[in-house]
């Protein structure tokens, strides 16, 4: 079996490489950061070759979580092979991390990407030159159009079974040049247990690397000597050891790239990118064409297309669960299966299928604008607003990933690369309404607010994002102190988005959603309708309220009377909202014992609209879902996540009372 590493920096199209190699559903953004895990696919057609997609990263210096992830795969988890995707129209700074990957001494391959840009702009690169000077083969390629990907798994897989190690490691001359020769001398063992190289360990010294220090177990006597040998280098250069590592490489690939690249002119796409920025990233319109679109967006969603969509799906689940009814009454079933099936599973999973098709419309609008590159110049205009709340551009993305779910916004947060700011980030995705609450807000605005579910939908997200700017302000002065990192984002050119790239985003969702009303919520669903159908001695209650749940609702419900709603099963259904946010309202269709169709009405004995909005703001901000939770423990620890599951619950209950007080007063 044949481990290749694929690495590159962030938007050169190296998960897009990824999908041509290996035909991996995975999902191609169109900014920095969307790959924030490893991933892995077999290469097509090559059962034996196994490719590991790294995050994205500029070089391999572990100051952030991606560069200290791929660092440490290919340090210790040995790939037999690297996989270097180069972006050929920004080939200056892609060379930067080539530099250090060819100094692993690993067979490597540096795939030149986005080829057919450079041809079409006029532009050429000496191909045979540049790797014999490199050392290392070079090939052609365009991820995109599935150009040069079989002559690249061709050039890789004979570079690994032929061991073809980069022909030269050392690139550099100078001060500098002779430094790196003196200490590689000095380390007598190329890296112990560690698949690196003397020269790549020197060079990680040299750049005052304190984790290869560590990783090298240096003794005293050779730390003394190293230090002193860069103390020198330093006093004769007249700088420090990282800005003279930095001038070596780049003096190098200036004088590649003088000899084997002809510059391309300026890309259309490039000079059409600068004529939308001058208005849509416009210093003084940016914002209020965000809000538009959004609004848009929203109004398409929840007002127009989805509502329309989810409301026949939401009568063709009632009609099926109608006939699968009579048909177990038709053949005489037992009535205890007759309401498990058709009251509990079908009744309780139906409600939440029918709010499939207004997830599926939202995320197409969002995979829209994020495959087009539109969010990138969001994330890079919302930076100076970001800083004066404590935070940062960069932290824009997870926020806007964390309106799809909470989890992977969690995980993208580990792109950021001071602690601080990733805990702040952390602490603000829970008020970001992901697509688990979706169905919570359809159902109330449908039961409720028929003639104004836009508006109201609308409302929960701009209430959701200033509770969070709110509580951000908050955290900054009282606990994570200190000012934001600098904010560095390269802008790709917009580009039309690819139905293909679209069309896999939206089948993610949809299987994420489906999967979890078929495990989560069906299993919710079942052990909602045994509670709510038996009492504490297990016997048949002919009346709901007697039973186990109606018990468990009722300790609970007087919490919630400040908010207007203090009635047991609504109390119930925020308990199972805990643990998939999508459960409340099968919860709340098993209890009413109405389908999605009825659901609305049967919602409207319950509580008043004052009330009703009041629980649409407690489930927007109340604790994130189980799976939310044991993420953020992942990522940071216990207390962590618990601190944050009761700082969100508490914040949802006061938010939750004085909306509701508030509003009973005025209306």
């Amino acid at each position: 079996m044949i481990t290749f590493a694929l690495v590159g920096n962030q938007n050169c199209g190296k998960t897009t490489l990824f999908n041509q190699l290996t035909g991996s559903n995975q999902h191609v953004g169109n900014f920095p950061g969307v790959t924030v895990e490893r991933k892995e696919g077999i290469v097509r057609k090559q059962k034996d070759i196994t490719v590991v997609d790294l995050p994205g990263i500029y070089s391999l210096s572990p100051y952030t979580k991606e560069e200290i992830v791929t660092r440490d795969f290919i340090a210790k988890g040995q790939p037999q092979g690297i996989i270097n995707i180069v972006d050929a129209t920004n080939i200056e700074r892609n060379l930067y991390l080539s530099l250090q990957l060819i100094q692993f001494g690993i067979p490597m391959v540096i795939a030149l990407n986005m080829m057919d840009e450079i041809r079409g702009n006029g532009g050429t690169i000496q191909i045979k030159e540049m790797q014999e000077r490199l050392g290392v083969p070079v090939v052609p390629i365009s991820a995109v159009k599935n150009e040069g990907i079989d002559k690249l798994i061709s050039t890789a897989v004979a570079a690994v079974t032929r061991n073809l190690t980069p022909k030269k490691q050392d690139f550099y001359g100078g001060l500098c040049a002779e430094a790196l020769a003196d200490i590689t001398r000095l380390l007598e063992r190329p890296g112990g247990k560690h698949h690196i190289t003397a020269i790549f360990a020197a060079t990680k010294l040299l750049e005052n690397d304190g984790r290869m220090a560590e990783d090298l177990q240096l003794s005293e006597e050779e730390v003394k000597n190293i230090d002193r040998r860069i103390r020198k280098m330093e006093n004769e250069l007249l700088t420090d050891r990282k800005a003279a590592v930095a001038d070596m490489r780049y003096r190098f690939i200036d004088e590649l790239c003088a000899k084997t690249v002809v510059k391309p002119k300026e890309s259309r796409q490039h000079k059409r990118s600068i004529r939308i920025d001058n208005v849509l990233a416009n210093r003084y319109l940016a914002i209020p064409i965000f809000l538009c679109i959004m609004f848009i967006i929203f109004w398409l969603t929840f007002g127009v297309i989805g509502s329309f969509l989810s409301d026949l799906l939401g009568n063709a689940i009632q009609v099926f669960s109608d006939y699968i009814r009579n048909i177990l009454i038709t053949y005489d079933a037992s009535p205890v299966v007759v309401s498990l099936v058709a009251d509990g599973i079908l009744a309780g999973v139906g409600s939440v299928l029918s709010f499939v098709p207004t997830i599926v419309v939202l995320f197409l609008f969002l995979a829209l604008l994020e495959d087009s590159g539109y969010m990138a110049r969001v994330a890079f205009i919302m930076d100076k607003l970001l800083r004066k709340i404590g935070l940062s551009g960069r932290s824009f993305v997870p926020m806007i990933i964390g309106f799809g779910c909470s989890v992977p916004a969690v995980m993208a947060a580990r792109t950021l690369p001071s602690e601080r700011d990733r805990k702040m980030t952390i602490f603000f995705i829970p008020f970001m309404s992901c697509s688990a609450k979706l169905p919570i807000y359809g159902m109330i605005t449908m039961a409720f607010f028929p003639k104004y579910r836009a508006l109201v939908m609308i409302s929960l997200y701009i209430f959701g994002m200033l509770m969070g700017i709110v509580s951000t302000l908050f955290l900054r002065k009282h606990i994570f102190k200190g000012e934001p990192d600098r904010f560095v984002m390269e802008l790709p050119n917009y580009r039309m988005p690819g139905a293909k790239s679209v069309l896999l985003l939206l089948w993610d969702k949809t299987r994420d959603f489906l999967t979890r009303a078929f495990t989560v919520i069906f299993v919710a669903t079942i052990v909602i309708w045994f509670l709510q159908k038996f009492d504490w001695h297990i016997r048949p209650v002919e009346d709901s309220s007697t039973s186990i749940l109606a018990g468990i609702g009722h300790i609970i419900a007087p919490v919630f009377r400040p908010l207007g709603f203090d009635d047991w099963r609504a109390s119930t259904a925020l308990l199972t909202g805990f643990m998939a946010k999508e459960a409340v309202v099968s919860t709340f269709s098993v209890l009413t014992g109405a389908g999605s169709s009825k659901l609305p009405m049967a919602l409207g004995q319950l509580m008043t609209p004052m009330a009703a909005y009041s629980f649409l703001i407690f489930t927007l901000i109340y604790s994130p879902c189980v799976a939310a939770i044991s993420v953020i423990k992942r990522e940071l620890n216990t207390r962590t996540a618990i601190s944050v599951a009761a700082y969100q619950t508490i914040v949802a209950w006061i938010c939750a009372m004085v909306v509701y007080q508030i509003g009973r007063l005025l209306f």
